[in-house]
């Protein structure tokens, strides 16, 4: 790890009250520094998950009514279409109805998007979201 260099925020006192609930939040193992280098490294991976180009790993998290006509096959025929970016897949049934698949995905930024966009919008996926994060030097 490279040397720690101190520097000091100034914030209003309202609000470090909430950051405080914030770290509390986190755990024992977190302080105000700790978090503050967790927020700089979220914003960070945001950023860089911006460029296009960037190698990006991401789950792609999906709920779904398995009795929708032909969605299963839909949502394979993706997969398999797509099957150098995606690692790895989970399916759980949730109840009698409904199932739950994360998928996880690795490539270039503007592909895992999109992607994760043509799964999210085959017909009768229910809900679904893409969390990133990079391979990059934040992790």
């Amino acid at each position: 790890m490279s040397e720690l260099v101190r520097f000091s925020v100034a914030m209003p006192d309202g609000l470090l009250m909430q950051f405080d609930n914030l770290v509390a939040r986190r755990g024992l193992a977190k302080n105000r520094s700790e978090v503050v280098r967790d927020l700089v490294r979220e914003a960070l991976v945001d950023e860089e998950w911006d460029d296009p180009d960037t190698e990006i790993v991401g789950t792609l998290t999906i709920v779904f009514n398995h009795h929708a006509t032909d969605l299963q096959a839909k949502l394979d025929s993706v997969q398999h279409k797509h099957h150098e970016k995606i690692i790895s897949a989970m399916h759980v049934h949730l109840d009698a109805h409904n199932c739950l698949e994360v998928i996880i995905l690795r490539g270039r930024s503007a592909d895992v998007r999109a992607i994760a966009d043509a799964i999210l919008g085959v017909k009768g996926v229910k809900h679904g979201r893409l969390t990133a994060t990079t391979t990059g030097q934040y992790l």
